[in-house]
């Protein structure tokens, strides 16, 4: 009950916006399930001061009399794809942040004993949904998913969908104003009618012990407060259970999982599962690992793994364009997986659901994180809600994905009291879903000591965490204040310590001096790189490091007209798909650090 509390909180507190509603969780694990993909042209009207509304074109009127007219129609003008963000589909929308209304019609006949859900993916950044000419929901966040129910709203024949989205940034949003990424906007993931049971599986949560290497626990809800049956089957484990639920619809358990091969890095098992109840049955492929902490190590499996890791954006540079589809997932952790990682992370904000469900059976473990990412308004209790409203829907939809080894929690956030309340407040939201992971942030403030000649970091909130990342761009912000070799850290030092952002930004093809960083050269990021691998030897609980970052991704921070463009530089691999000198550096690193 303590967790039905704190999410029901959580999304209630999300209506203290205009385009914020008191939106359910979503189902768990939606392609499991009976869906038609709304995917597709959509036709669209951009709405710059905001008429549409005012205008009431949700409802596609037509004109039905000689004297009446309408001054918009979504027929016969600009269409864009869904899902995909407009700012790539449309050179006169490169830059816009505004008020986008997507509409399409499409049949869906009503059939005795069923439910049917409204489903998005993402919607960037905010966003109005309207059905048949009536709003039924509402939600805000740009990168987790959200559903309404339908049911008793569908017309026989013809039914008309209309989608007001809008991504202007404002203070009190996540991010906030200003971000170092670009600000895409439009129905960015999938759009489905997914079909149900009256009474179906709402979500379940089938985890390995977090210590235990042979325990399975399990945990399942139904769509409404019903005593009855779950059934949950790993055939494989020879595993059939019977849940029995209690008056609200939950039930659990946990039972001892014999000859069970454990997931790891680089060895993926996954196991069939389902999960039923009544005529409602949904298949998974489930993977059980344990992942904790001792002392200054990250142990996958009992075993100390060095986290070998890469960030990128979702986002596919050769088309200048968000990414969303399986195909866009595979070419991002493929160039990651031929650079040697056992690990991503995946910045700044929760990424498409094929992107997990693929880096999973790739054996990658993933770091997930919130855009909670500098500027925020620590002291706004709206904020905080909508922070606790994103961790949620985070959590429960990849919770059962075993890659996922991190919730990340904030990045590059300055010490306060107002900041070290939110951020509790997200671990506390956070481990009411979910224990079985370790919470992180990412840090900016580690500094040089004169008086110790040690770097160091003072933030109390660190000691709540369970491992403690740094962001540190040695030999690009910061100059050298000692050689590499001389570097010495004390930080943190009896937690785990990831660096999970360093280097610098270099031009594809650009040559010059190693020793200008004015040269935006591949020589001089070179040197960067094999300044800051010398660096790592000297920082005694460091448990992983993670580049900044693949790709070169699209940026209005980026000024410099030569060599930016509006592009941040820092990638390890060009916008072309070329890789830089610092590429090969890495790859050799992580291949070192494999055999030890």
């Amino acid at each position: 009950m303590k967790l039905f509390r704190l999410t029901v909180l959580a999304l209630l507190l999300l209506a203290s916006t205009e385009f914020a509603g008191a939106v359910p969780t979503a189902m768990t694990n939606v392609y499991g399930r009976e869906y038609t993909l709304l995917n597709g042209k959509w036709n669209v009207i951009v709405d710059l001061y905001d008429q549409g509304r005012k205008m009431q074109i949700y409802r596609n009127l037509k004109p039905q009399k000689p004297e009446e007219f309408y001054e918009y129609s979504f027929e016969g003008g600009m269409r864009l794809n869904v899902p995909g963000d407009w700012n790539s589909q449309n050179p006169e929308l490169k830059y816009y942040e505004g008020t986008v209304w997507y509409a399409r019609h499409f049949d869906s006949p009503r059939r005795p004993g069923e439910r049917t859900f409204l489903y998005f993916g993402a919607v960037s950044y905010r966003c109005n949904v309207y059905l048949n000419g009536e709003k039924i929901t509402s939600h805000e966040g740009g990168f987790t998913p959200f559903q309404v129910e339908v049911t008793d709203l569908l017309k026989a024949g013809d039914n008309f969908l209309c989608v007001e989205v809008n991504n202007r940034r404002t203070e009190d949003a996540i991010p906030a104003l200003a971000f170092d990424w670009w600000n895409y906007g439009g129905i960015t993931r999938d759009v489905m009618l997914v079909s149900t049971p009256e009474v179906y599986v709402k979500d379940y949560f089938i985890q390995l012990d977090k210590h235990e290497s042979d325990i399975i626990n399990v945990s399942v809800e139904l769509s409404d407060a019903v005593e009855g049956e779950v059934k949950v089957e790993i055939p494989e484990l020879g595993i059939s259970r019977i849940l029995n639920t209690d008056a609200s619809g939950r039930a659990g358990t946990s039972f001892k999982a014999k000859r069970l091969q454990r997931w790891a890095p680089g060895a993926p098992k996954l196991y069939d599962v389902s999960v039923s109840y009544g005529n409602d049955m949904i298949e998974d492929r489930i993977g059980f690992r344990n992942i904790e902490v001792d002392g200054t190590r990250i142990l996958v499996n009992g075993e100390p793994v060095f986290m070998r890791s890469i960030s990128f954006h979702e986002e596919i540079p050769q088309r200048m364009g968000r990414a969303f589809s399986e195909a866009d997932a595979v070419m991002l952790l493929s160039e990651a997986e031929a650079l040697g990682v056992n690990m991503i992370r995946l910045a700044h904000y929760p990424q498409n659901e094929y992107t997990v469900r693929r880096a999973e059976e790739m054996g990658i473990i993933l770091w997930q994180e919130i855009p909670v990412w500098q500027g925020i308004d620590f002291e706004d209790e709206g904020t905080r809600a909508k922070a606790q409203g994103m961790l949620t829907e985070m959590i429960m939809r990849d919770r059962n994905r075993c890659a996922v080894g991190f919730w990340g929690v904030a990045n590059e956030t300055k010490p306060s009291p107002a900041r070290n309340a939110f951020l509790g407040s997200l671990l506390e939201t956070g481990k009411a879903l979910d224990t079985t992971r370790l919470y992180v942030a990412a840090f900016d403030l580690v500094y040089y000591e004169e008086s110790t000649c040690h770097f160091e970091m003072h933030d109390d909130f660190t000691r709540q965490l369970d491992v403690v990342a740094v962001n540190k761009y040695m030999g690009w912000y910061h100059p050298w204040p000692v050689s590499p070799s001389e570097a010495v850290w004390d930080v943190c030092p009896d937690q785990p310590l990831i660096i999970s952002e360093f280097g610098g930004e270099a031009l594809y093809g650009q040559h010059g001096s190693s020793d200008e960083t004015s040269s935006w050269s591949e020589e001089y990021q070179a040197r960067l790189y094999r300044d800051n691998i010398e660096m790592f030897s000297h920082i005694p609980n460091l448990a992983g490091v993670s580049p900044w970052i693949l790709f070169d991704f699209r940026s209005p921070y980026r000024f410099h007209p030569v060599n930016q463009e509006g592009w941040n530089r820092k990638g390890l691999v060009s916008d072309q798909g070329q890789r830089k000198q610092a590429w090969y550096i890495m790859r050799d690193y992580y291949r070192k650090m494999s055999e030890k």
